[in-house]
């Protein structure tokens, strides 16, 4: 990887790429997308049938749709004991973590005759969406479900595409087991989204869609957005790494490199105050790669989107962070809690040496599910917000209503709704 200057035009132009890496050519999937969905939206079970034969190959029908129990049973068995053991130990921490960030409702009087308040409800019915295949990853499983279950969602559906033979990933299954799914059914891509948007004979309409997925699901996802709500259209991972003279350059490398295995458009970027360690780091980096499965992918999306920035000092290597608002952020420093007052914008923030990025993807508990390509800026972390609604309380007695009275007549008349005005007037004059 270059080295570059923090204030160099290499810098500028890195930062550039990074921006703007998830621009990707929508258009000429999107005629593709709205059809499915219209035809679904139509169709129902007939069209999911026939999108799902025709992408996946599996002869789905009314019978085999539906996961079954024994199905999970058989997933269970298929599935490594150990892992098993690991998936359950990590949805107790997810459970407990998300427990913290329940929110209750509440009412507020005063002496005037005020009561003003704040209702608080979970969603009835959500979706959530779980790519096959190679993406399989069942600790997306475990951070999509049991948030909603923790907010007292009452139904989760989710959907999974099968193989040919109607087979889906037996680790994805015992994960959806564990995590509490309600109902799951073998479909994927932009047909699954249909499904979950619109109901069909079989899958009931939902209030929300989470989970990654491919062009298509993200497209799909953006379309039915308005009729029903969904949590985010997520880009290409990434990691930015603070460190100093005090950071191993091992440490650092493994977990520049734990995001470039994602994705060739996955961004990998060291900011660090001490040149020494960035050199050690440009030469490890590759040491490691050599070792590694997805080292093709690793060595484009370092080529692409991965870069080593010296920068005078801590806080100007947070305010670029700042400026680059990261998925993950990892602060490699010998005082790692000082920078929290500098970070403003970071899906989740990683402290200490022996707080690396897959700490949080697995086991430590808050959401793995976070803001990419810059949208750290305004969004949050996957939560118990998600899977929320609230509604705003509102009750006044005669004299609290008669005490504000005047001010609103005042209001709705300088907008020109008389009729707003006229809603108090007819209260006021009965006296």
């Amino acid at each position: 990887m270059e080295i570059i200057k923090y204030d160099s035009e290499q810098g500028k132009q890195l930062f550039n790429r990074l921006l703007n890496r998830s621009k990707q050519n929508e258009g000429k999937f999107q005629e593709t997308v709205d059809e499915i969905l219209k035809n679904i939206k139509q169709n129902g079970n007939k069209a999911v049938f026939e999108y799902t034969k025709k992408f996946d190959g599996f002869d789905v029908n009314e019978n085999n749709f539906k996961v079954t129990r024994a199905e999970i049973k058989k997933a269970y068995a298929e599935t490594d004991p150990d892992l098993v053991e690991v998936m359950e130990k990590a949805a107790e921490r997810i459970s407990a973590y998300h427990q913290k960030q329940k929110l209750n409702s509440w009412l507020e009087p005063n002496e005037k005759g005020e009561m003003l308040g704040q209702l608080i409800r979970p969603l009835e019915r959500v979706g959530v969406y779980v790519p096959g295949g190679k993406a399989a990853y069942p600790s997306s499983v475990l951070m999509n479900i049991i948030p909603a279950k923790v907010a007292g969602v009452k139904k989760v559906i989710m959907t999974t595409p099968a193989d040919k033979n109607g087979n889906v990933n037996p680790n994805t299954l015992a994960a959806a087991d564990i995590a509490g799914a309600d109902e799951i059914y073998k479909v994927g891509g932009a047909q699954a989204i249909g499904a979950l948007a619109y109901g069909t004979e079989t899958v009931g309409a939902v209030d929300k869609i989470v989970g990654p997925g491919n062009i298509f699901v993200a497209l799909a996802k953006k379309s039915v957005y308005g009729s029903i709500n969904i949590d985010s259209v997520a880009g290409p991972s990434e990691i930015l790494v603070i460190a100093d003279e005090s950071a191993d350059p091992v440490f650092v490398s493994a977990d520049l490199l734990s995001q470039a295995e994602h994705d060739e458009l996955a961004s990998a970027i060291l900011i660090t105050t001490d040149i020494s360690l960035a050199e050690k780091v440009n030469k490890e980096i590759y040491k490691q790669a050599e070792k590694l499965e997805r080292k093709e992918i690793i060595l484009k999306s370092l080529e692409g989107y991965g870069g080593i920035v010296v920068a005078p000092d801590i806080k100007t290597a947070c305010e670029l962070s700042n400026k680059i608002a990261p998925e993950h952020l990892e602060v490699s420093i010998k005082e790692p809690f000082s920078a929290l007052r500098y970070i403003k914008n970071a899906g989740a923030v990683f402290l200490g040496h022996y707080s690396p990025e897959p700490l949080g993807d697995y086991m430590a508990g808050p959401n793995h599910v976070l803001p990419t390509g810059g949208t750290a800026r305004f969004f949050s972390p996957l939560s118990i917000d998600d899977y929320i609604k609230k509604s705003s309380i509102i009750s006044f007695s005669k004299e609290a209503l008669f005490d504000l009275g005047d001010d609103i007549i005042t209001f709705a008349e300088a907008e020109g709704l008389t009729a707003h005005a006229n809603s108090v007037k007819v209260r006021m004059n009965k006296g």
